[in-house]
């Protein structure tokens, strides 16, 4: 069975970023979008991206930042990807020259096909729980029979996971990774280590177990 990746989001700490990496992690996610609980600063998200170790990535999330905005991020950070949350179009998406991620918000009447078909250049899709266009990080789970396949793209299954719930998302879905923020905190962009260290035991264990 292949293995599921692992992205842990909202990090605003150094340390916590470190151990993540630690336990596996494969990406992590710097939001940098001011409204966000876990925002961070440039000059923040710039130290932690400094601090990852070889291959794993740094993901710099935005929510219908201004243009400027995103090149200042681009220039200054030097992220891995881009993940886009909001109303942003394929155009401007591409505009950075970064690879990207389009995260679409499951909690609505939507067509996921038709908003992947509209990002040809999307590297993967983050469906999460929330509101389309609205911000992530809410912890909210949704119907993972909604997931669909043949995208031709892979999926990053986001929205409520945690420790409790991850194995079995990971044997209904069978996601290219799982993305988490709130599900491994102890408040807001700080991450709880026994809960990162329960979430990766998880996700190993339902990797060496049977499909659902």
């Amino acid at each position: 069975m292949a293995r599921t990746r692992v992205k842990i989001c909202g990090i605003t700490r150094v340390e916590d970023a470190l151990l993540a990496c630690e336990l596996g992690a494969d990406a992590i996610g710097l939001v940098m979008t001011p409204s966000s609980p876990r925002g961070v600063s440039i000059e923040r998200a710039r130290a932690i991206r400094d601090a990852l170790p070889t291959f794993v990535d740094a993901v710099v999330l935005s929510h219908d930042l201004e243009a400027e905005r995103v090149r200042a991020i681009v220039d200054d950070v030097n992220p891995d990807f881009m993940q886009f949350h909001g109303m942003e179009d394929a155009g401007f998406c591409e505009s950075f020259g970064v690879r990207y991620v389009k995260a679409i918000g499951m909690d609505g009447d939507l067509d996921v096909g038709v908003i992947a078909a509209g990002h040809p250049r999307a590297t993967a899709f983050v469906l999460d729980g929330h509101p389309p266009g609205q911000q992530g990080g809410r912890g909210r789970t949704f119907d993972w029979s909604r997931v669909p396949r043949g995208l031709g793209r892979p999926i990053l299954l986001a929205g409520g996971l945690n420790p409790g719930n991850v194995g079995e998302a990971i044997r209904a879905v069978r996601p290219w990774a799982v993305d988490l923020a709130s599900g491994v905190e102890s408040s807001p962009g700080v991450k709880d280590a026994a809960k990162m260290r329960a979430f990766f035991a998880a996700v190993r264990e339902a990797d060496a177990g049977p499909a659902a």
